[in-house]
């Protein structure tokens, strides 16, 4: 059993803000270590397995859902009723996850970094309930987002024909350390400025 309590992840919170992720990681780590079945309907599993599943759901428990929980011991009961409670976490952060989608704008951010983060967090909450976002959806987000000077530029990376989200935001990317990298020497020695001549020594 030692080995169990050594997977370590964030326990659920009472609030259950975190519930989606949680019951990610808790089936991850009951199908690593074969457990997984303890946790479905009409499993056959043995008290030993369902006992070290309840151990392991427990040790990754709020202490407060824990007391709440006390006197529960089939982990299959234990986790339907942890749905029942914090199943509707899951329409708030689609609400929040779509609206987040919605208002996304490659414009509004100072780096590609920085957007390319913002959409990940946006789209792993929209798969997390369900969602389908596809690699032409992230493209065309970010196409139909970039800043209306940039126009230009758009459409010749639309030209570029990219499959992949991940080539274009690495395109991105070159372009933009490639900019700051001018910007850096342009300002070092702005344009029609001559260096000091080098003072020859004698």
């Amino acid at each position: 059993m030692s080995n169990l309590t050594k997977l370590e992840f964030a326990a659920l919170e009472i609030s259950g803000k975190n519930y989606l992720s949680w019951i990610l990681d808790v089936e991850i780590h009951l199908e690593a270590i074969a457990l997984a079945k303890t946790i479905k309907d009409d499993n056959e599993e043995s008290p030993q397995n369902r006992a070290k599943a309840m151990i392991f759901i427990r040790h990754h428990l709020h202490e407060e859902l824990k007391t709440e929980f006390l006197i529960e011991k089939d982990p299959l009961s234990l986790w339907k009723k942890l749905k029942k409670r914090y199943e509707n976490r899951k329409s708030v952060i689609l609400s929040k996850a779509r609206y987040g989608w919605m208002h996304l704008r490659l414009q509004d951010f100072k780096s590609v970094s920085e957007y390319n983060l913002a959409l990940f967090k946006i789209t792993s909450q929209l798969k997390l309930c369900g969602e389908k976002v596809t690699e032409e959806d992230m493209l065309e987000k970010t196409f139909t987002t970039f800043h209306a000077s940039n126009k230009l530029l758009q459409q010749q990376y639309r030209e570029c024909k990219f499959e992949k989200y991940s080539e274009l935001i690495s395109c991105l990317l070159v372009v933009e350390q490639n900019n700051e990298l001018l910007l850096r020497n342009h300002q070092s020695r702005p344009t029609s400025s001559t260096p000091f001549p080098e003072v020859n020594g004698i």
